[in-house]
């Protein structure tokens, strides 16, 4: 079983299974499969639903109807997207790239029904020294992250907090390979399943008159205070962007998901 309900399994196995039917249209026979991916030559059938139950114990994305493994992964789609909840969450890190980087600070907004509600902040020791242009960035030094959780203690806490909710983050592609780094060293082969939303490439698509698609540039356009490179701070700000780009979106008649993902399909990738 995985871990957690929002996590899927980042395994070769899944990932080419997942591949499968996709360019099968959503479902094959667990004898394809098994002969296509583990490349089991004329498996029986019932060999084949053994070994393709690993796989779908593994990933909620996968359920075996009979003889047929169909793919869900779509489940998010025909959500509305002012009738659902989002987090929008910000991360400092000791640096760019990981590995070897580590978190250093976690912030999250939730948005429910077009207004921020609940938050979650901490500082997460990255059990490695912060080098001194980041803290000269960001403010953050050794110091004051020696006695916070490191991410293991918090995976709990932040995973449930994050639900099935769709995550928003400005530049999500850093965010997301760093939350899917820490949580891949506590369950190997294992990321976020929820999709994730770029307010970069919201931004860019909704607000193309603006002088760039910075965080700074987008919060002053909607007169946003807040205090830069801080994971709270920037997360809050982002979650006020969102809920404007939110309004745009319904004004454009942009309900749900799936018109999102089919809108930004055409110029920008915004969901991943």
């Amino acid at each position: 079983m995985t871990p957690y309900p929002n996590l899927v399994s980042d395994s070769l196995l899944v990932r080419e299974t997942v591949a499968l039917l996709r360019a099968f249209g959503g479902q094959a026979s667990a004898v394809s499969i098994v002969d296509f991916v583990m490349k089991i030559r004329r498996p029986q059938p019932e060999l084949a639903k053994l070994l393709i139950a690993d796989l779908i114990d593994r990933d909620p994305r996968l359920r075996l109807n009979e003889d047929t493994v169909e793919l869900t992964e779509n489940w998010f789609d025909e959500r509305e997207l002012m009738q659902t909840d989002f987090v929008v969450f910000d991360l400092e890190t000791t640096g760019s790239k990981t590995p070897p980087c580590r978190i250093t600070e976690i912030g999250a907004y939730r948005v429910r029904a077009g207004e921020v509600t609940e938050s979650y902040h901490t500082l997460v020791n990255p059990e490695t020294p912060i080098p001194r242009f980041i803290t000269q960035l960001t403010g953050i030094n050794d110091e004051m992250v020696k006695d916070a959780p490191v991410f293991r203690d918090i995976a709990h806490e932040l995973l449930n907090f994050i639900g099935d909710s769709i995550l928003v983050a400005h530049n999500s592609g850093f965010d997301m390979r760093f939350l899917n780094h820490e949580i891949g060293r506590i369950f190997p082969d294992y990321r976020i399943a929820n999709p994730c939303l770029c307010t970069v490439q919201l931004s860019r698509k909704l607000l193309p008159d603006i002088l760039n698609h910075k965080l700074k540039t987008v919060a002053e356009h909607y007169s946003i205070d807040f205090n830069h490179h801080r994971a709270d701070e920037d997360a809050r700000a982002t979650a006020h962007i969102f809920v404007n780009l939110l309004t745009k979106l319904q004004d454009g008649g942009v309900n749900d998901l799936a018109r999102l993902r089919k809108m930004s399909s055409r110029r920008h990738r915004y969901v991943r």
